[in-house]
């Protein structure tokens, strides 16, 4: 545990999900892989289809539509169409195989796979402050018996725009009747869930699970340091 400014009292935390309270890199690529598998099959013209054909258009249509990012399911479902278009499928036809493959993501990505460990630590932490989840992803809580944990959860495009935009900070702040100064929110991403944070008037936690050097994150801003860092979940039952 690591700390660059001073920590006060807080009465609740909120935590993001995905590469936070698990490894979401395996279970995207797996749920990504078998997406792509079925839509080659799917079709003749898609028989050489490849992620990065998906990727390109995503990148593409978070550029020109700014808002669509905030709604995971949505975003994936339109990149999809359009590279479907793209190939050279009707509009029906990449329409029925988006609706498929979309499916199939989420029907994988939530196919988490979460420790007794950490079940337990959400269970010491949830007996001492009330705990909201607040994720930019599309993965499902129940799925993996994680939502017992939590006061509430909080899904971008459902509950606001994604972090760092402060929608969904302050939405928890209203739901558990406390001002942000008086939450700490965890996360693993400095540029979403720190910054995020941060805008709110939040306190935050930087979990690095992946050993990641903050230098040039705070070089272009030093406001922007979280109040301390840790390495995993289990640090914060010290302050039990």
């Amino acid at each position: 545990m690591h700390f660059y400014r001073i920590l006060q009292p807080f009465r609740a935390i909120t935590l993001d999900l995905d590469n936070t309270l698990y490894n979401n890199h395996p279970i995207i690529n797996q749920a990504e892989s078998e997406s792509i598998s079925f839509l080659q099959k799917y079709h003749p013209a898609l028989l050489t289809l490849q992620q990065k054909d998906y990727n390109r258009t995503r990148t593409l249509l978070k550029i020109v539509s700014p808002n669509i990012p905030h709604n995971a399911n949505y975003l994936r479902w339109e990149s999809l169409r359009i590279t479907l278009l793209n190939a050279g499928l009707t509009k029906n036809l990449a329409e029925s195989a988006a609706d498929s493959a979309t499916d199939i993501v989420i029907y994988w990505r939530n196919k988490i796979n979460i420790s007794f460990k950490t079940h337990n630590i959400l269970s010491a932490l949830s007996s001492k402050w009330p705990l909201i989840a607040i994720t930019n992803g599309n993965a499902n809580p129940n799925s993996c018996g994680l939502h017992k944990y939590f006061y509430d959860i909080l899904r971008a495009g459902v509950d606001g725009r994604a972090k760092p935009h402060t929608d969904m900070y302050q939405l928890a702040s209203k739901r558990l009747g406390l001002p942000c100064k008086n939450i700490l929110h965890v996360g693993d991403d400095l540029n979403t869930d720190i910054k995020g944070a941060i805008f709110a008037g939040m306190q935050s936690c930087w979990i690095n699970r992946y050993n990641h050097y903050i230098n040039d994150y705070v070089t272009i801003n030093k406001k922007f340091l979280p109040n301390f860092k840790i390495s995993t979940l289990v640090s914060l039952t010290k302050f039990l």
